[in-house]
């Protein structure tokens, strides 16, 4: 694609010339900048320690494996957004401009021009059918034009935190009558793959992770959250499933991340529809703060679809507050 010019309409400060270069062309050593000032906006909006994330896409910047746009003005990269290839699906992995280049371009110019570039490389790529984005550090609506005018559909998520130190403790976990709850093993890895499959299956989250439809895609998500850094590190201490006693098998399950060094972050909790209603996702949450609260955590956080109102009031019932409200956008299959 070719370099764009971006002028920041009402503005008297605006950009004189702004590039969309591709990100391919520099180094980790021309990006490192602007991660750092990243790393402080997810600490500073979300709680998150990203440094790990951001070394890890230095990393692919300086193989020279890592798809996307820098926004350039005068040299200096003020912007950027990547995405990956997972066979017939496009995701897009991330999306920031430093703040006073958002400020100074208005009404989040550059962030726009940016997503269009990837939106439209995605979109022309032979073999892609899917594309999906979900972007945290973006308040809802923000840079929602350049997705819905190509044909996105776009679902409101919540960022929300429950404090585990406030004057008191998290009361011990009460497991309700006939089951049991305990810690998550590497055994369990296909168990809670049919689990998530069956727990999703014309559910909303589906629409937004197509991960959840299939049981290989399933296997891809834990594997993901479990064995790699890309959301948190995997925190077995504070991840569990549920069990029903009278048949031994897995019903429910929790997975907790450490998104920084007191901060945990619940990656999944599902229970089977016929089990709904025992109190298990209630059990499971509890069981997760409390083990966190008990080695000193802060924090504990989780997104959640705004339409799923069930596990919205679940979660406000258990003392989650909302922190923020972010877009998820899928286009296609």
């Amino acid at each position: 694609m070719c370099p764009v010019s971006e002028r920041a309409n009402g503005s008297s400060n605006y950009w004189t010339r702004v590039e969309i270069i591709d990100l391919r062309h520099f180094t980790s050593a021309d990006l490192r900048p602007l991660l750092e000032e990243e790393t402080k906006a997810w600490a500073r909006v979300l709680s998150w320690d990203y440094s790990s994330s951001a070394e890890m896409i230095l990393r692919y910047v300086d193989a020279r494996i890592l798809p996307g746009y820098a926004a350039v003005e005068r040299g200096r990269l003020h912007g950027y957004s990547f995405f990956v290839y997972e066979n017939s699906k496009g995701v897009i992995g991330d999306l920031f401009v430093e703040e006073e280049s958002s400020r100074e371009g208005g009404d989040h110019a550059i962030e726009k021009r940016l997503i269009t570039h990837v939106v439209e490389t995605l979109q022309q790529s032979p073999g892609v059918k899917r594309i999906e984005a979900q972007l945290l550090v973006h308040p809802s609506g923000s840079v929602a034009l350049p997705f819905e005018s190509q044909g996105f559909r776009r679902f409101q998520r919540l960022f929300m935190a429950l404090p585990l130190k406030n004057g008191g403790k998290i009361p011990a976990p009460k497991t309700p009558k006939g089951f049991e709850i305990r810690r998550w093993t590497e055994q369990d890895y296909q168990t809670a793959a049919s689990l998530i499959m069956e727990c999703y299956r014309g559910h909303v989250d589906s629409e937004i992770n197509d991960q959840y439809r299939t049981q290989q895609g399933a296997l891809r998500f834990l594997n993901n959250i479990v064995r790699f850094p890309g959301c948190g590190y995997f925190d077995n201490s504070a991840s569990f499933v549920a069990i029903d006693k009278g048949n031994g098998n897995v019903v429910g399950v929790i997975l907790c991340s450490r998104v920084r060094g007191d901060v945990g972050h619940v990656t999944q909790v599902c229970i089977l529809p016929k089990y709904r209603g025992h109190h298990l996702g209630w059990a499971l949450m509890e069981a997760s703060a409390y083990d966190l609260s008990k080695r000193n955590f802060h924090q504990l956080t989780l997104t959640v679809t705004e339409a799923n109102h069930g596990a919205v009031e679940l979660y406000k019932r258990l003392g989650f507050t909302i922190d923020r409200v972010f877009d998820a956008f899928v286009w296609g299959e």
